[in-house]
């Protein structure tokens, strides 16, 4: 018996013997899932169906054991109806056959029935599913036009005359009004178009996301037949090949990251808390929008970025037509049979979100450096544009020649993956045309770990299956996060930029990846070359199961690089940020550099109490403040920052001594009795003074009792093998890496009580945690 959402192959065990670009984890195969409910005794007329947000991956979905339906594509919802093998008051079993393909992905997909599915009843004459369209084609201060287009279905035998009410409404308190009537014959679909003014409207924006709910009601005379519920937000789009992206009229730079779906120690399955979080530690980094790499997200991700105002580009593939990276079983096998009803399903699913700032038809496609296959993006952009012309369609590019050989004209906004060297020429080839850095930096770094000498070399910096926070290191194709600072701030017409990634996620482990298909990033024969050789050394030698990419670790931890973009995106916060930690015995006397991130425009570095002196933003380093020549010794590293010449931040690293004992805090100590929230709680590895002790490795045991449960186990370690969800859901253990590790816990449905979240490490006492579930 399993709770849905349910990723199988987070359970695990990693194996060595699997590939490391997908995490080393047991996703591929088969596996079924049966659930036998009894039909509603009153169903009449009604219509049965199971509504899927997500199945991975080839869902099949059998009824008393004949096939119902089936869809491909795990990243899409899909409907399948169950009337016709259900009877009213009786028993009936679904099962679902779920198969994932070997060679199908270069990233952890997860497996299982991931995301949630509604046993769903409709009458026969109903708004459709996904029925209801709103846009914004007017928006001022004074008064906002709301286009609704409802569309009606009518599985009945006879034609149905009805009226259609449409309300929007500002909580309780409805503001505007408007519908009208509709016939819809027996057997067939009716779409009624309805335009509403709302007065003195308050606007959707990412700093005041004010949604309104729209309430779509149909009536058969007096009788209500049936009603749904839109989220709405009143905003106005645009993007301008000189401005970049505007909302309600303002400029808006895109300070954006892009995201895989997986939530780290929580797999694949969808977990709305484990989304909010994601969202929360993104927001405090400065994050304004989201790219949905490289497939649509769960809907509860929208609905999160709708309500805590973020802007997405929401993607649909990472493959097309022609088979991409040697994936024999990627979605180009059913691209013919199938695109058509993902474009269809992604659109009228997704159409409604105020979020959604431009639809993304693909990334890093081969198709886009093929002049011959050029009709696949023309064609997409013209199933897109049957659903939705409100928004622009895009592609994430990593060809430059794909500005010159007639891809432009299959998009509206041109989205440029990486290829700095590229930008001159793409500002000149598309004078009139918007652009983004729609994948940028891809610098990769472990929490906490940092390797001598210092080399600005990015082809350094990495050691024992580690890469260096110094965030100087990256693949070939990639660069620091500096470079692509200064490459925006040359090119203003760029609107911004989605650095990969946000969050570390399972698989993909450059630069430990034995996968050969991130080297076709270069474009230069000889360097692609040279780094598909450097990776086929590899092997499959490897332990690192997990990504490096990542701005936050797996478990949701900071990396050292997330200063650096707090201090681009967020100016106005004062914030300091010095890196290495300062726990370096066997480097008394030895150059230690020190880096240090700021929103300030000049900072004093002190060892203690001795200034090491002054350094300001500018050459050699715009967008941080270096001191190359310290030499360690024990104590305090304190920086003093300035800005516009007054007082702004402080920050410091101590040597911390000794582990004397563990803490743990949750994020939140109170969530609700309902099966479904979470509470994550951060262990710490601290000294006697209460200093996280940066270096620690050390094996700590987990119990819980009372109304939780252990879900998930985490470190940020790349190379931890350690099965992620637990199987005892009261006892786990994971090892304290660099200072830091993490356990999440669930509260059980119904049970109401203080969980209690007991932790205890070598030769230290126990420490508590408590969680009260209401």
């Amino acid at each position: 018996k399993v709770d849905l959402p349910h990723d199988w192959a987070i359970e695990g065990p990693f194996e060595m013997a699997i590939e490391n670009e997908t995490g080393k984890l047991p996703w591929e195969g088969i596996g079924w899932y049966r659930k036998t409910f009894t039909a509603p005794a009153d169903l009449g007329d009604q219509r049965l169906f199971l509504d899927f947000d997500g199945a991975m991956a080839q869902p099949k979905v059998y009824v008393n054991g004949k096939l119902a339906g089936e869809w491909v594509y795990g990243y899409n919802s899909f409907r399948i109806e169950l009337t016709p093998h259900v009877k009213a008051g009786e028993k009936a079993t679904v099962a679902v056959r779920l198969e994932n393909l070997p060679q199908s992905t270069r990233w952890y997909p997860g497996a299982g029935i991931y995301r949630h599915v509604y046993l769903t009843t409709a009458p026969a004459t109903a708004i459709a599913h996904w029925g209801v369209y709103a846009t914004t084609p007017r928006v001022t201060d004074a008064a906002a036009t709301v286009q609704v287009e409802t569309t009606i279905d009518n599985a009945a035998k006879a034609a149905a005359t009805l009226r259609v009410t449409e309300e929007i409404l500002d909580g309780e308190q409805v503001v505007a009004t408007g519908g009208g009537n509709v016939s819809v014959p027996a057997g067939g679909t009716k779409t009624l178009t309805t335009r509403i003014e709302v007065k003195q409207p308050k606007p959707w924006d990412i700093e005041s996301p004010h949604l309104y709910t729209l309430r779509t009601r149909i009536h058969r005379g007096n009788e209500l037949v049936d009603e749904k519920l839109t989220t709405l937000g009143i905003r106005e789009i645009q993007w301008d090949a000189k401005q970049g992206f505007l909302l309600n009229g303002r400029k808006v730079v895109l300070q954006g990251v892009c995201q895989h779906h997986d939530l780290g120690p929580l797999g694949s399955a969808v977990h709305t808390r484990a989304l909010e979080r994601q969202i929360e530690i993104l927001m405090e980094m400065g994050v304004n929008s989201i790219r949905t790499s490289h497939n649509p997200p769960a809907p509860e991700f929208l609905d999160l970025c709708d309500r805590m105002g973020i802007l997405v580009i929401d993607e649909l593939f990472d493959i097309w037509k022609l088979q991409k990276y040697g994936k024999v079983n990627g979605y180009n096998i059913y691209w013919d049979d199938w695109h058509e009803k993902d474009v269809r399903n992604f659109m009228l699913r997704d159409r409604n979100h105020p979020s959604i700032i431009a639809w993304s038809t693909g990334n890093e496609i081969p198709e886009l450096g093929r002049p011959d296959m050029l009709w696949v993006p023309e064609k997409l952009r013209e199933l897109i544009r049957q659903y939705d012309t409100t928004r622009p369609i895009t592609a994430g590019s990593n060809d430059p020649n794909a500005v010159r050989n007639g891809f432009e004209k299959a998009i509206d906004v041109y989205g440029a993956n990486y290829h700095l060297n590229s930008y001159d020429a793409t500002v000149k080839a598309l004078p009139r045309m918007p652009l983004y850095a729609s994948e940028t930096a891809s610098t990769v770094s472990t929490r906490g770990e940092y390797f001598f000498p210092v080399s600005w070399n990015i082809n350094e910096g990495f050691y024992n299956f580690q890469a260096s926070s110094y965030d100087l290191y990256a693949p070939g194709w990639a660069y620091r996060p500096d470079l692509q600072f200064e490459a925006l701030d040359k090119h203003p017409r760029y609107a911004g930029e989605y650095v990969w990634t946000g969050f570390d996620y399972i698989g993909e482990p450059t630069p430990y990846n034995q996968d050969q298909t991130n080297a076709l990033n270069f474009k230069d024969p000889e360097e692609r070359k040279k780094a598909m050789e450097e990776l086929a050394k590899l092997g499959n030698r490897a332990p690192s199961r997990s990504s490096y990419f990542g701005i936050i670790d797996l478990c949701g931890f900071p990396k050292d690089r997330f200063y650096i973009y707090q201090a681009r995106w967020l100016p106005e916060k004062p914030m300091a940020h010095i890196l290495p930690h300062w726990n370096w015995p066997e480097r008394v006397g030895e150059i230690t550099p020190v880096h240090v991130y700021t929103s300030g425009d000049e900072a004093e570095l002190f060892l203690n109490g001795k200034s090491l002196g002054v350094r300001q933003k500018g050459k050699p380093h715009a967008y941080r403040l270096v001191w190359d020549e310290v030499k360690y010794q024990p104590g305090e590293l304190k920086v003093v920052v300035k800005k516009d010449g007054k007082p702004w931040a402080e920050a410091k690293q101590v040597t911390t001594g000794q582990v004397a004992k563990l803490e743990v805090t949750a994020d939140r100590t109170e969530i609700p009795a309902d099966g479904r929230d979470l509470s994550y709680l951060t262990i710490r590895a601290v000294d006697k003074d209460g200093h996280t002790v940066p270096r620690t490795r050390l094996p700590v045991d987990i119990t819980a009792s009372g109304p939780v449960d252990l879900i998930g186990i985490c470190n940020g370690d790349p190379t931890d093998h350690t099965t992620m969800k637990p199987a005892d859901p009261a006892k786990a253990s994971i090892q304290v890496f660099n200072g830091l590790a993490q356990v999440v816990v669930r509260s059980r449905r119904d049970e109401t009580g203080s969980g209690e979240i007991r932790v205890q490490g070598p030769n230290l006492s126990p420490t508590t945690a408590t969680v009260v579930t209401k």
